[in-house]
């Protein structure tokens, strides 16, 4: 069949994703495409749509201002979010491209499906407005059509655009109060193009949403599955054929369904068949039907596919998840939509292999905040069996007015009906943190409970299936299905050792108990011989919530987010403790660890990375912490061994000083050998805290020391070793830096600096900032929000690592800390 349309060899594969996920099948006119190219940027506002459009010669007076090349998707802030010496930017943003359109229907319809823009969207088809959205995470589509034909009767149509349609859109993030989520929020509200850009080709008739609701006893016996139609008719045509045409997960037709139907401005019910024991969707085996409806007007047929799944689920009184009749464990984390170098706007396939590196830590649920999040991401956990609690953006500050809650209702309603069919969401979340004041001069906390009554009973009126959640908010506990209270044992308050205690007092609270958001920030490359030792100083007696300023350095009683040393010896801990402890709360829904990945946010410019709420258990950019192993030995069936160690080159102590050498695994044992020598077997036990047991005292040789474990799971055999140096000389006051190249790679070159004392002794606890610059050539890889992307941080474990690109010339880098003399190096 010939393409209408022209593809690239390298765009072949993203264009037939998109002609099969969005239109449907390539047998039928309907067609779909990305537009990611050929777009031009300009930061900042215009004095009129007209300023877009204008011709000027490039480089002439009237060229200005000037526009840049991008791709989709794009954010204004992809690198100012965490650039430590700004304020990231909130304001207008300007877009604009041609279009070659080619409908291949005729009296068709041109539409431009936005899958999420930031965080007020105007669209222009030259100079007239076409459409316009508030909220930066809900998906909308603007009908192009009416204006296209109109622009083409315009002289400018043939001589000064060639035949393309000129398109303009302007985005805007500045800090609006009257608008969700707060700029409180622990987040950045970021703005641009962050999402796909969808050129869709319809026939008169097409459909606007497919709501596939597929329900199944406890038992799995019994489903049903009731499919409703939405249709898009904007000229009123009245009469259609629809055909329906379910699939199993094997591609067997189960189902199929022929009428003639009298279109209609409201819903459809179009059918509602029973299937006997349908194949079910589970973590485990996420078993998906297929739903192809095909509708035929006036000769012009469209098809529309969705992916469903047949689950049972069950939140206990005080008790348990139930999946399919059995507990499940809900085992999670949390994502926001955060990347370095692209901020927001991150690819599908950096997209996917985000969600599959949770699937491979374990995970089987997912708590999205906190905002709607991309449907690749709903896609890919219904795909690799991820269950989802999805929420709208309403985060801190307050309450505000009318047109704030009529936001507030809007993106909740268009969260819902646009990941209805999604078989992994359970829970729709209607707010987070709203017992936190700050936007405005007043705080009721009767109208945020009126107005959340309102939302519940708006969330089950148009989904009577997903339970409702909120997270931190006591005084509206009492109002949704499902709670989670503040609990942070061992970071903002107490000892993690509380935590099953306040945990269970917690539960006794309130009818459905789930625990999102724990855990605790960790350096990456930071590690401690000591990571406990200021506990003798913190006030321990079942406190672990968080309150206000609690995440800040100043203030309050001694708590390891203030006072600890933010290493990855101490986190590793933390959550090693709260897995163990989980196995032995029979009681337990489950919980969700905050949150997977770093990410960026405005309220934190103090820490060791500036602007970065540190708690993933990857960095921003996928490099992973040693905490990802942790939650693999407890959380994974695949035999895997991690020795805990591996960015820690040098470790210190006194000479003859027994040291704890750990690994974490799944395995059922495991050996160690030190220097060559075999150190004995450990047994497993989730329950010997820490690393389950698989532990050994050792003493270290100063210098060189090499570190191998064997474990075996069955008869399954699986090794890790490192080489870790000993250090017995004790350091004083930080003297000196050292910078020097650690590697290369073609036009990449690694650089690390280092911090000594007067006599050249490193100094190992050292966490002073240190910042770097370069002239010449070259640029610094920075602003990425990582540990090794950073120009200004502090040092983990007296050391810090820069890349920098050299552009085939020549550079000087220099590293900087205050009190001790600038080092430079030449490239």
């Amino acid at each position: 069949m010939k393409i209408p349309f022209k593809i690239k060899a390298v765009q072949i594969r993203q264009a037939l994703l998109c002609l099969f996920v969005l239109a449907g099948q390539m047998a039928f006119a309907q067609q779909s495409k990305r537009l990611t190219q050929n777009w031009e940027y300009l930061k900042g506002d215009l004095g009129s749509v007209w300023e877009a459009m204008r011709p000027a010669k490039p480089g002439s007076s009237e060229s200005v201002p000037l526009w840049s090349n991008v791709i989709l998707p794009h954010c204004f802030n992809e690198t100012d979010a965490v650039d430590p010496k700004v304020n990231y930017y909130e304001g207008p943003g300007w877009y604009r491209t041609n279009l070659k359109l080619e409908n291949p229907y005729n009296k068709g319809r041109i539409l431009l499906h936005f899958e999420g823009a930031g965080q007020k969207t105007e669209i222009y088809v030259y100079t007239k407005k076409v459409g316009s959205h508030v909220g930066g995470y809900d998906e909308f589509t603007v009908d192009i059509t009416d204006a296209v034909e109109e622009f083409k009767k315009d002289p400018l149509f043939k001589s000064q655009f060639k035949g393309l349609i000129p398109l303009a859109i302007r985005c805007d993030n500045t800090r609006d109060l009257e608008m969700i989520p707060s700029d409180l929020s622990d987040f950045n509200v970021y703005g641009g193009l962050y999402r796909y850009l969808n050129l869709v080709y319809t026939p008169q008739v097409s459909v606007d949403k497919l709501f596939a609701l597929a329900e199944v006893d406890a038992q799995g016996k019994q489903g049903q599955l009731k499919i409703t139609g939405r249709f898009y008719n904007p000229i009123g045509l009245n009469t259609a054929n629809v055909n329906i045409l379910v699939k199993d997960p094997q591609g067997k037709t189960v189902f199929t369904g022929k009428s003639d139907i009298t279109l209609s401005s409201s819903d459809q019910v179009l059918w509602t068949t029973k299937l006997n024991k349908p194949a079910l969707w589970s973590p485990e085996r996420p078993q998906l039907y297929s739903v192809e409806l095909t509708i035929n007007a006036q000769g012009q047929e469209y098809k529309h596919i969705e992916k469903v799944g047949f689950r049972h689920f069950e939140f206990v009184q005080k008790g348990p998840f139930m999946l399919n009749g059995k507990r499940l464990l809900l085992r999670g984390t949390h994502r926001h939509e955060d990347h370095a170098g692209v901020g927001a706007a991150m690819t599908e396939e950096m997209i996917k292999t985000e969600m599959k590196m949770m699937k491979d830590m374990g995970v089987n649920f997912i708590r999205l905040g906190h905002y709607q999040q991309s449907r690749i991401v709903l896609q890919e956990c219904d795909r690799l069996g991820i269950l989802v609690w999805e929420e709208i953006p309403w985060c801190r500050g307050g309450l505000g007015g009318d047109v704030y809650k009529q936001q507030a209702r809007r993106m909740l309603t268009n969260m819902i009906e646009q990941h209805y069919n999604h078989p992994s969401v359970i829970i729709w979340g209607l707010g987070n943190e709203n017992d936190w004041p700050g936007d405005f001069t007043y705080f009721d906390k009767e109208q945020i409970r009126t107005f959340m009554k309102e939302l519940n009973d708006l969330s089950h009126k148009l989904d009577k299936t997903r339970k409702t959640a909120i997270r931190r908010c006591d005084f509206c506990k009492d109002i949704v299905d499902v709670y989670s209270p503040s609990i942070w044992a061992g970071w903002y308050r107490g000892i993690y050792q509380e935590y099953k205690e306040v945990s269970k007092k917690e539960m006794e609270g309130v009818n459905h108990f789930l625990h999102v958001e724990w855990g605790g920030d960790s350096h990456a490359r930071r590690n401690a011989e000591e990571p406990e030792k200021i506990i003798n100083r913190l006030k321990i007696g079942g406190e672990a919530d968080e309150r206000a300023g609690d995440a800040t350095f100043y203030g309050g009683d001694a708590r390891f987010s203030k006072d600890g040393d933010w290493s990855e010896s101490y986190i590793c801990n933390l959550i090693d403790w709260h897995l163990k402890e989980q196995e032995t709360m029979p009681w337990l829904t489950g919980a969700a660890y905050w949150p997977f990945k770093d990410f960026s946010t405005p309220v934190r410019p103090e820490n060791p990375v500036p602007y970065m709420n540190q708690k993933g258990v990857v960095e921003r950019d996928f490099t992973k912490k040693e905490a990802y192993y942790v939650f693999q030995s407890y959380w994974t069936a695949e035999p895997m061994l991690r020795i805990s160690g591996h960015n820690w080159p040098v470790r210190w102590g006194d000479k003859g000083e027994q040291k704890v050498v750990k690994a974490y695994s799944n395995c059922d044992e495991a050996e160690l050998f030190f220097n060559g020598k075999s150190m004995g077997v450990k047994k497993r036990n989730s329950q010997n805290f820490p690393a389950a047991g698989l532990r050994w005292n050792v003493v270290f040789n100063e210098g060189k020391n090499t570190i191998k474990v064997v474990a075996k799971k069955g008869k399954t055999v699986v090794t890790d070793e490192i080489t870790q140096y000993y250090q017995t000389a004790k350091w004083g006051k930080p003297a000196k830096l050292t910078l020097e190249k650690i590697a290369e790679d073609k036009d990449t070159v690694t650089l690390e600096v280092k911090l000594f004392d007067a006599n050249n002794v490193q100094c190992l606890e050292a966490a002073n900032y240190v910042s770097f610059e370069l002239a010449g050539d070259g640029k610094l890889i920075d602003n990425q929000g990582t540990s090794t992307g950073s120009n200004y941080l502090q040092m983990y474990n007296g050391r810090a690592i820069i890349r920098v690109t050299k552009n085939k010339g020549k550079s000087v880098v220099s590293a900087k800390s205050e009190g001790v003399p600038t080092v430079f190096i030449n490239l």
